[in-house]
């Protein structure tokens, strides 16, 4: 499974970004759009001004299509696609009967959600509106599907100029009882987020739960690779892992500060610090 992920400033840029992909084919059922809301929007408001973004609006699509969700700590929240809910941790009998009502037009005011527990991922998505961000999200099996994602999320998202030609290599350091992840060239679709994903899975698979990302030599990243290390960071804490960046050049740390991820992100300025922040102790020496 691919996912791209793009982060907005505007939302109004995010809305255009949803248009576009289904105006390329990209299924309707692999794209959620979340926005934090205006405290006045009704669903019915929703429903006439999304209408054209998902053909037929919620109802002419079924279940949640376009759903007015209360989200506990940050409030109302658009939610526009199907598995919306989920990817905010929103499950269970209080979050359907928050869609229920929204799409049967009965209720004009978001419902109370219970907080349960909801996985890293979700923890996350919720951090990034909490920032005042936009997120449209693409998740597919297609290789296809997820380039021309890509195209338009890169696009309209990310802006990341200087694309390099250098393929991602990565070295495995242990420093400190910390695991370093040297990442050099580039992490895109089909090449870097692939190996992100299988050298991340091979080092938890071997217990390795502190994992220190050396972005200093990584030259671009788009929304698959944004998508990657959402994946990392998430799978890892899961596991009850810790997953920190370290040395970001300047156009990463300008993608991160764009988006507001820096925020999401524990982003440590130098290896030092940053392995002092989990705990370790740097020893003479002590890198293999």
């Amino acid at each position: 499974m691919e996912t791209a992920i793009g982060v907005f400033v505007s939302r109004t840029t995010a809305e255009e970004a949803v248009k576009e992909l289904l105006s390329k084919n990209v299924p309707k059922n692999s794209v959620v759009f979340l926005t934090r809301s205006d405290s006045e929007a009704t669903f019915r408001d929703l429903d006439s001004k999304y209408a054209g973004v998902f053909a037929g609006g919620a109802s002419g699509l079924g279940i949640a299509a376009v759903t007015l969700l209360f989200v506990p700590g940050i409030g109302q929240v658009v939610a526009v696609g199907f598995g919306a809910a989920a990817l905010l941790g929103l499950v269970g009998a209080g979050a359907g009967a928050a869609v229920g009502k929204a799409i049967s037009g009965t209720s004009d005011r978001p419902q109370p959600t219970a907080d349960a527990e909801c996985s890293e991922d979700a923890a996350f998505f919720r951090d990034v509106l909490q920032q005042n961000r936009s997120l449209v999200i693409v998740r597919t099996d297609s290789q296809d599907i997820a380039k021309t994602a890509c195209g338009v999320l890169d696009r309209l998202s990310i802006k990341m100029e200087g694309r390099t030609s250098i393929r991602m290599r990565t070295n495995t350091r242990q420093v400190g009882g910390i695991t370093v992840l040297d990442i050099t060239g580039r992490i895109t679709l089909g090449e870097g987020n692939v190996m992100l994903r299988e050298t991340v899975g091979d080092l938890l698979g071997k217990g390795n739960k502190k994992i220190l990302l050396n972005l200093g030599e990584v030259e671009y990243i788009d929304s698959a690779g944004i998508g990657e290390l959402v994946r990392s960071f998430t799978t890892i804490r899961n596991q009850g892992g810790q997953m920190k960046l370290v040395s970001l050049n300047k156009k990463v740390q300008d993608l991160l500060e764009a988006t507001n991820l820096h925020k999401v992100f524990d982003i440590q300025k130098d290896e030092a610090s940053a392995v002092k922040s989990f705990g370790g102790q740097i020893a003479a020496g002590a890198t293999s």
